[in-house]
């Protein structure tokens, strides 16, 4: 393609690709799923609890084809029937975003096992499950040109430690750490398949997962930010978009941050 023959809404647009996102009902999982719809895209979102997925798919259908099909993917059974309800409707699949995740904090002597386990089982375990189970899905319509893609959310705590006090997120960051590693090994597994398997790394954005660490540490998050602000959901849909679009099509095993970059901010306390 030469410079004065670029299409930007080719390069950039998503029209014709259909789009799984797990936890894609709440938090930079509803922002990336309204962003992907934007782009021409027609969405499945599937979280636990039915009533807000649902409504979560109603509110973003007025930006285009967003399907709700409720599932806790922790569960074979239900990856099961989600690969078959939407292999039934599509018949394929572009795009994987593995975004559903948890996290637990407690104090280092209190943080329990029981707690670890469930954490890493859905951050690490359940995405390798989510992204073995839909490959063949994937693997049907990509081509060099036009791969698959699997996206998966880590976290800039993957990248450093957190910094707040007297309570430890000790499974989150391994999971994370752990989700960008698996998915340079995945890369590995996939790029001969015509899937790029790429992560985000995002710092903080508003979510149900953090109004309470925005109400505590609001302003010292602020702060540790290199651009002195908490993320918008345009940064964090952009980056899903690129990354789905023929503009990401070359890009593959990366890790990329959206923090503002706090994860570099030696500085911060």
């Amino acid at each position: 393609m030469s410079a004065d023959s670029l299409d930007i809404y080719r390069l950039f647009g998503l029209e014709g690709k259909t789009a799984l996102v797990t936890g894609g009902s709440r938090g930079i999982g509803r922002m990336m799923t309204q962003g992907l719809l934007q782009a021409g895209a027609r969405v499945y979102i599937t979280a636990r609890s039915a009533d807000v997925c649902q409504q979560t798919a109603n509110e973003l259908s007025e930006f285009g084809s967003c399907e709700a099909i409720p599932a806790d993917i922790n569960d074979a059974e239900q990856r099961q029937a989600l690969l078959s309800r939407i292999t039934a409707t599509d018949g394929k699949l572009n795009i994987l975003i593995n975004n559903a995740g948890t996290v637990w904090g407690d104090s280092y002597e209190n943080y329990s096992v029981e707690a670890f386990e469930k954490v890493l089982q859905l951050n690490v375990t359940t995405l390798f499950a989510m992204t073995r189970d839909f490959t063949p899905l994937l693997e049907i319509t990509a081509t060099a040109d036009e791969p698959g893609r699997v996206i998966n959310i880590g976290s800039m705590d993957g990248l450093h430690i957190p910094t707040v006090h007297g309570v430890g997120t000790y499974a989150y960051t391994a999971s994370k750490a752990a989700v960008h590693h698996l998915t340079r090994h995945l890369a590995v597994e996939l790029g001969p398949r015509h899937i790029t398997v790429n992560a985000i790394a995002p710092g903080f954005f508003p979510s149900k997962m953090t109004d309470k660490i925005f109400e505590h540490f609001g302003e010292q998050i602020k702060h540790n930010s290199l651009l002195g602000r908490v993320g918008e959901p345009e940064d964090i849909a952009g980056l899903a978009v690129y990354l789905s679009s023929r503009a990401g099509a070359y890009v593959h095993g990366a890790v990329i941050p959206v923090d503002g970059g706090t994860a570099i901010n030696h500085r911060h306390s």
